[in-house]
Formats: structure tokens, sequence, C-alpha cells
């Protein structure tokens, strides 16, 4: 007798790649197009994350939270994934995994929550 299929998520529209390229792309930050040394705090499903950029051209950051980087480490910002082999370069997007490359493996997070970017700017009045 076989054993039923394990239960699979559906895929989320944004995982087809026509739809990805469509996909607005507005809960999210593009640390490509963010100041040196600007600061973010991602939470995902399971985690905090703090991250420095110290080079957002290229993805080099500093991160620490989750598992993967209980120290601040230094890493490569792959970007946004859905886990496959769509990413959305140098991002971090709600609903997307953030994908590292550190210390010489590639790590994916669950799905981000939040983000926050600080220092948050005041509002003058």
């Amino acid at each position: 007798m076989e054993e039923p299929m394990p239960r699979q998520d559906p895929l989320p529209p944004e995982a087809i790649l026509d739809n990805w390229f469509q996909f607005p792309w507005t809960k999210g930050v593009q640390v490509d197009g963010m100041e040196n040394i600007g600061k973010l705090r991602v939470r995902t499903r399971n985690s905090l994350y703090e991250i420095t950029i110290i080079d957002g051209a290229r993805g080099e950051i500093l991160v620490r939270g989750g598992s993967f980087f209980p120290e601040l480490t230094r890493a490569l910002l792959a970007g946004a994934t859905l886990g496959g082999c769509f990413c959305k370069l140098r991002g971090i997007y709600e609903g997307f995994r953030m994908e590292f490359n550190a210390k010489g493996q590639r790590m994916v997070t669950s799905p981000v929550e939040s983000i926050g970017i600080y220092p948050q700017p005041c509002d003058l009045v």
C-alpha cells in the first residue's frame, strides 16, 4: 500500500516566472540602493536579524541573528527568494526568504514578516 504524499503548500503567484517579473516589489528594500553603513532590523517567521550594510552595490553586510548568525558575521546578501532558483538580487521583501552567503555556505531564512530601516527619519513639524 502506498503512503499518501505529504501535503505541500501551494506555490505563491510570485513563484511563476511571468508573475515574478510583474510583481510590484513594494514591501521591501534594495540594499544596493541604500547608503553604506545603513542599518536594518528584519523579523522573519522564526528570528530577528540586525543587518549593517557595508557595500550595498556588492551586497556586503554584517549580520547577526537567528541560528545562522549568533554573533556579528560578515556575509553577502544574495537577495529575496521563495527558496527556489529565482532571486531578487540584493533585495529583502516581506513574504520572501533572505538568502545569504557566509563562511562558504548558502543560508536561507524563514519568510520575512517585517523590515525596519534605522535610523528612522524623524518628522519635523
